[in-house]
């Protein structure tokens, strides 16, 4: 009887199933990879920005976060001063562009410089597992990024697609030259 007992206690631990969590590690919905370029220069040479604050249409002005290590009220959270830059793209069901104001020398009185550019894409839902659920995987389908600007001197000269399919985040998707 006790091995009977113990025969179904085994049995009844083998179709236990780990708990189901997430792996930190786990590929989720990737941003957008920007690398930034001098213009001025005739080999291509990175160049980082200058307090450069990213605010996607749609978002209140506070922009999107660089520095998330940083006290919530330092304004300096939301300033990238980098060679490489991410902007999350929206993965609403009738999402199919996102839209950034991207400012440079943000809160330099006198030197601020915004240009507006539109990122289009189709995006694709797949089932990641269990635990984790979807990501979205974009497909920039614009070849000639807009650059959009409330005046005449636009700092960003040129973007170029390197790699429309977003994927994942190791990969650089789009140059754009300043």
């Amino acid at each position: 009887m006790k091995k009977i007992f113990l025969l179904l206690f085994v049995f009844s631990l083998l179709g236990c199933e780990k708990d189901d969590i997430c792996d930190a590690n786990t590929s989720t919905t990737p941003r957008l990879v920007i690398e930034l370029y001098d213009n001025t220069t005739i080999t291509p040479t990175t160049k980082a920005l200058t307090k450069m604050k990213a605010v996607a249409d749609g978002m209140d002005g506070v922009g999107i976060v660089f520095y998330p290590t940083l006290a919530t009220n330092n304004n300096d959270r939301y300033l990238s001063n980098d060679k490489k830059i991410y902007l999350p793209l929206k993965t609403g069901e009738s999402d199919t562009f996102t839209t950034y104001s991207l400012t440079l020398n943000s809160g330099v009185t006198g030197s601020e410089n915004t240009d507006v550019v539109t990122f289009s894409y189709d995006k694709n839902k797949v089932f990641v597992s269990r635990a984790c659920g979807y990501k979205m995987l974009f497909n920039l389908t614009n070849t000639n990024t807009n650059i959009l600007s409330p005046d005449s001197d636009n700092w960003i000269k040129n973007i170029i697609i390197l790699k429309p399919n977003l994927e994942t985040e190791t990969d650089v998707h789009i140059q754009i030259y300043f």
